[in-house]
């Protein structure tokens, strides 16, 4: 599978795309394995089950079983990836949740620069939804067009976005956008800088991602490793599970050498995190 040139410059544009029933022939073993996942690892504040009083995220989440792991190497997965990356694209890492309530606008990126002098990395998300969702029960908004770093519109939102009732008089669930109502098997793909939300949500939305971006060059290595860093958060001391690495084929580790080769400074990062934090981020 590969994208086609029109489904390119639609992310080009617009900066994400919908695949409607993509996975449906995956997704009852899917959601079976998700709640393997929390089970045996918890994902709630101590590592409880999810209690619906807040976010459960567990990093890295599809790594933990070996199930959910090899959706890397299903064709229509690595071709989304490979189409919009190139064929030695990185894997990057995923995340599993229990979303409650709200999530305002935001982008995924770093938008501010940490890294001075370099506008954000592009990374894509495939984000799976596990229950059906519409516009007002947690669906997945994003604004068309919000990805492009240095635009007057996308800057505008950038700096609005967070206090639109003060700003434009309308809270954040009327900011005009797309809305990606979803059913399970449905796959969304979108550019992790653009803008997005999801409003109405209950308190057990189960939706997990896979994030990727393109090899780094050898003169952006620092880049990569100041990405891994970020992991330190999680109190986790490589960004791969290990289902994720103890299963990979010749063609699976082609994603995930470049960062393998590169993370031997996160133990140290975790060490210092866990100085600071009291238990792990939630996300």
């Amino acid at each position: 599978m590969r994208l086609t040139p029109q489904q390119l410059s639609f992310m080009d544009t617009f900066g994400f795309l919908a695949f409607p029933g993509l996975l449906k022939d995956k997704i009852d073993r899917i959601i079976a394995e998700f709640e393997t996942v929390f089970a045996t690892y918890g994902g709630g504040h101590d590592g409880k089950p999810h209690d619906g009083t807040a976010r459960s995220c567990i990093v890295p989440f599809i790594d933990q079983n070996e199930y959910l792991s090899a959706l890397i190497d299903d064709e229509r997965v690595e071709g989304i990836f490979a189409s919009l990356l190139g064929e030695d694209f990185n894997y990057i890492g995923s995340d599993g949740n229990f979303y409650v309530g709200d999530t305002n606008w935001h982008s995924d990126t770093d938008w501010s620069g940490r890294m001075r002098g370099k506008p954000p990395r592009v990374f894509y998300k495939m984000a799976l939804y596990l229950d059906p969702i519409t516009r007002d029960t947690g669906a997945l908004r994003v604004i068309p067009g919000s990805q492009h770093y240095g635009d007057r519109y996308a800057e505008t939102l950038q700096q609005h976005l967070r206090t639109a009732q003060d700003d434009w008089s309308i809270n954040g669930a009327q900011v005009p956008a797309v809305a990606l109502d979803s059913v399970p098997g449905d796959v969304v793909v979108f550019n992790q800088n653009t803008k997005h939300s999801a409003w109405g949500g209950n308190a057990r939305r189960r939706m997990f991602t896979i994030n990727c971006t393109a090899r780094y060059s050898e003169a952006d290595l620092p880049y990569l490793r100041h990405e891994i860093s970020a992991f330190a958060r999680f109190w986790t001391e490589s960004v791969y599970g290990p289902a994720m690495t103890r299963t990979a084929s010749p063609g699976r580790l082609v994603h995930l050498r470049q960062t393998l080769d590169n993370q031997g400074h996160l133990a140290e990062e975790v060490r210092k995190a866990k100085v600071t934090m009291k238990e792990p981020s939630r996300g």
